[in-house]
């Protein structure tokens, strides 16, 4: 259900502090698809319910008699099952794959994956004291939840590389310094339903576009971000949403857009 556009999405396992379980893995999934066909969305806040937003991968779905090729959100690691990703990358990958910009309400801790499904938010409101890791290299694994395609435009190289060799915790106020985070706040959930009114308040096709060069920054050449810049506005310009968005704005009231 969408409050003004909003979605309101929380992980609700709170008795394991929201670890990920195969249940978990596959109702992530299922809402990410689920607001891709959902019409009149304009912006998803994912949060955590009780202490915290996610402990990273459940450990009891590291059993020994697993296939070593299988991931723990079902399927096989290296076959691409969703799209570019495997099972668990989508958990993370396809919040950027959303139209509309995530905002992470984060607290708590947000280790391993939950770290992951964190950076993949367009913006991360954190609680100063939330606990944060890359957890893997603890128990002798790499990330792989999507986090390397989605921190190489956070946070710097050579700190990315000491957090992942180290798995060293990290407090919200630090990630906001390094670059994992893009707010703190003492209460992270209100900030970003904040934030999310305002967001859900512009153009919506605009937003959309933005979002799509900005997916572009990691990967894309000068050439074609100067393209699809020129493309995205060729798309908005002069359309009624613009036009409402200037009359609005000339008027002092809401806008008034349509899908």
């Amino acid at each position: 259900m969408l409050d003004g556009g909003i979605a309101d999405v929380r992980l609700i396992r709170a008795d394991k502090m929201n670890a990920l379980d195969p249940a978990m893995w596959e109702a992530l999934a299922e809402a990410i698809d689920r607001l891709k066909a959902t019409a009149g969305l304009r912006v998803v806040v994912l949060s955590g319910e009780g202490r915290a937003f996610c402990a990273g991968l459940d450990l009891s779905s590291l059993s020994n008699d697993r296939d070593p090729g299988a991931s723990s959100a079902g399927g096989s690691l290296s076959d691409r099952t969703r799209g570019i990703s495997n099972n668990a990358q989508y958990v993370a990958w396809g919040w950027r794959e959303l139209p509309v910009p995530v905002i992470a309400a984060v607290h708590g801790v947000a280790f391993g994956a939950g770290s992951q499904i964190m950076a993949a938010a367009d913006i991360r409101i954190v609680h100063p004291d939330t606990r944060i890791a890359i957890m893997e290299m603890r128990w002798g694994l790499v990330p792989d939840v999507a986090g390397m395609a989605l921190w190489r435009t956070q946070v710097a190289d050579d700190v990315l590389r000491e957090l992942i060799y180290t798995n060293r915790e990290f407090t919200g106020s630090e990630a906001k310094l390094l670059g994992f985070a893009t707010h703190v706040s003492d209460d992270p959930l209100a900030r970003a339903m904040e934030l999310a009114a305002v967001i859900a308040d512009k153009n919506p096709h605009a937003i959309r576009g933005a979002k799509r060069l900005c997916n572009m920054l990691g990967h894309a050449s000068d050439a074609e971000i100067l393209q699809a810049e020129s493309d995205e506005q060729v798309k908005v310009i002069r359309t009624p949403n613009q036009m409402e968005a200037v009359m609005a704005g000339m008027q002092k009231r809401k806008p008034n857009f349509t899908d």
